[in-house]
């Protein structure tokens, strides 16, 4: 005997779509004017028995390996604490900021401004000579050019953008009952498959 009822169960469907949180920024245009101011050299001597130290000049241009290491030494430790400082005040930032305030657009705000503009020039060597004569007479008069800077720049807009979950449902829960059995006819003898029954078998 075959089951008279079906039933099937359509489970729920839902689609979830999610969107990453961004940090947006518009880039400041930055200007810079140079301006020079030519200085000199002007020597005035009579002949003389020049003595040169030009130990100093050269280690400002080939620094020796004491040089070099103490040099890096210090800007190591100055580095050190200017990491030092950088972490601490972003880490009271943090700790101060209220539940509504944004804080993460003023930190990237003031890693991009405020620090002083590192143009990495300088003249070397850094010391002249060391001149040291017997009679005669010298001069020696030198004046550096000068470099002024202007520098010209927009401040940057910083925008953060929070992320988004949306959820969809696409399919909504269901029970299906489908009668799968034969017509039930009354009186049998409706049924166009009907046999008699042989009373005389």
């Amino acid at each position: 005997m075959y089951p008279l009822i079906e039933i099937k169960t359509v489970p729920i469907e839902i689609q979830m779509k999610t969107t990453a949180a961004r940090l947006e920024y518009a880039r400041g245009t930055a200007q810079m004017e140079i301006t020079r101011d030519k200085g000199g050299l002007s020597i005035r001597s009579q002949p003389i028995r020049i003595r040169l130290d030009t130990f100093e000049a050269r280690n400002s241009v080939t620094p020796t390996t004491a040089t070099v290491i103490r040099q890096q030494a210090e800007r190591g430790r100055q580095a050190t604490y200017q990491a030092t400082r950088v972490m601490a005040q972003e880490g009271r930032m943090m700790m101060e900021a209220q539940i509504h305030q944004d804080v993460i657009p003023q930190l990237a705000k003031q890693q991009n401004l405020g620090q002083p503009t590192n143009l990495n020039i300088d003249f070397i060597p850094t010391t002249g000579p060391e001149i040291a004569w017997d009679g005669g007479e010298m001069s020696i008069r030198y004046e550096m050019d000068k470099l002024n800077f202007d520098w010209r720049m927009d401040q940057m807009s910083f925008t953060f953008v929070p992320g988004d979950i949306e959820f969809t449902m696409t399919q909504r829960p269901d029970v299906v009952i489908q009668y799968v059995g034969e017509p039930l006819y009354v009186p049998p003898s409706s049924n166009p498959n009907y046999v008699p029954l042989d009373v005389n078998a």
